[in-house]
């Protein structure tokens, strides 16, 4: 670990009066962005949805990099855009998706806001960044709205131009840590030494204090390693302290969970009883299969999801989009939570869109549309969505955190499969979350 200044994020939003327009950085032309149409050249000072012109909007991720990396997320906006405009665009009009690589550096996430505000987007749509602190401030300067971001940072739940569709890692976490606390006994968390890593043990904490079981141990690991192999040992060697209940070692290293279990496996030996449990977005099918199936460490693994598993017929129109839009395109997973939120987000800007009738589409106009009370349904895949004021986790510094539900899967005979039916409710647990 490096000498990295932590900058930690605070639990009221803070809203900027720097102007509309942000500066461009002279790196600019660094970033990767690309669209449908004629390219990243939207007319500067035109409205990206006005009159006849297409509604522009961007989606963005980490490509290419040594961690994480979620290319399905901006390839899916492509092909939705390309299926709504098969079908007649939205509301008649053309959408338009522009799409960056965040590159999971702050400097370069700052960049795809700077030119999202640049192109005058309407909105930045199922998109995945760590660096919510960075980009945030300029698309609220702007007024542009993020609709649909991972949740993979506390900002992303209290920024006002924010609108989640899932509770991110909060609510997984939470959610998991209950679950365990009935069936573990010492519980290793292993997660990233970076600033988004560190919000993780006080929301598993929650989970297992809520079932009434001791809080985790904290193991750190770098995000980009190659291997996990102490960390494996540390992390098997605690979770056997105790000799009447077997302990589970919970990795969320996001993609490095795969390297992460690789180690793991080969030091297991030893440490036949050691169970592992996660969340959705560190395991998905492929890494169960890639690590041996029911015969992986994963069997038995309990994890939690935002959204029913990827067989539910519930996603059957997400299938029909990439099968129709996308068919032989690798990099999208419909088991993939990445591209599963990014389907789930642009639902949600469609019907804003929708509601505007035949009213301007601006940025303004879509957060006022999200702001005055939609409630957006999202077909079973989550609860009703709506972005009021939510006080009920206003003082634990989750305001826009409107969906508190999550699934429960487990892994039986290799298969990730439901644990049980339905969402589990997890606002009690977040409000006893210890997060000062």
């Amino acid at each position: 670990m490096t000498g990295r200044r932590r900058i930690r994020s605070t639990s009221l939003p803070v809203i900027t009066d720097r102007p509309a327009r942000a500066v461009a950085r002279s790196a600019a032309t660094l970033v990767t962005c690309a669209s449908l149409a004629v390219g990243c050249g939207a007319v500067p000072g035109t409205t990206g949805g006005s009159g006849d012109a297409p509604i522009t909007v961007m989606t963005w991720a980490p490509q290419g990099t040594k961690a994480t990396n979620k290319p399905g997320m901006p390839a899916f906006a492509q092909a939705y855009a390309r299926w709504v405009n098969a079908h007649g665009g939205i509301g008649g009009r053309k959408l338009k998706v522009l799409t960056c690589n965040d590159h999971n550096d702050s400097v370069a996430a700052a960049r795809c806001a700077d030119r999202a505000v640049e192109e005058n987007v309407v909105a930045v749509v199922g998109s995945y960044s760590q660096y919510g602190e960075t980009f945030l401030p300029s698309l609220e300067g702007a007024g542009i709205p993020y609709i649909g971001g991972y949740g993979v940072t506390n900002a992303e739940f209290t920024s006002p131009v924010s609108y989640p569709v899932n509770g991110g890692q909060p609510s997984l976490l939470a959610g998991l840590g209950r679950e365990l606390a009935r069936s573990c006994g010492p519980v290793m968390l292993v997660r990233p030494d970076t600033i988004a890593g560190d919000e993780l043990p006080p929301l598993l904490n929650s989970g297992l204090r809520a079932g009434g079981h001791t809080t985790s141990s904290d193991q750190l690991a770098d995000e980009d390693a190659t291997e996990y192999g102490g960390q494996a040992v540390r992390a098997l060697e605690f979770s056997t302290t105790d000799a009447t209940r077997r302990g589970c070692v919970v990795p969320a290293l996001g993609d490095r969970t795969t390297t992460f279990m690789d180690s793991f496996r080969r030091a297991r030996a030893d440490y036949p009883d050691v169970r592992t449990a996660t969340v959705l977005g560190s395991v998905d099918q492929t890494v169960i299969n890639a690590n041996g199936g029911a015969s992986g460490p994963y069997e038995g693994s309990y994890l939690t999801g935002w959204y029913p598993v990827a067989s539910d017929p519930r996603w059957d129109a997400m299938k029909k989009v990439i099968s129709q839009q996308a068919f032989g395109d690798n990099r999208i997973d419909p088991a993939d939570a990445g591209v599963q939120t990014t389907w789930i987000a642009y639902t949600v800007f469609r019907k804003a869109v929708e509601s505007l009738g035949d009213r301007e589409v601006t940025a303004d106009a879509v957060r006022g549309a999200l702001n005055d009370g939609l409630r957006v349904s999202t077909g079973g895949l989550t609860p009703t969505l709506g972005w009021k004021f939510q006080d009920v986790l206003a003082a634990v510094g989750y305001p826009r955190l409107v969906n508190r539900e999550v699934t429960l899967q487990v892994v039986r005979d290799g298969r990730l499969v439901a644990a049980r039916k339905g969402f589990i409710n997890v606002t009690r647990t977040l409000r006893n979350a210890e997060l000062n």
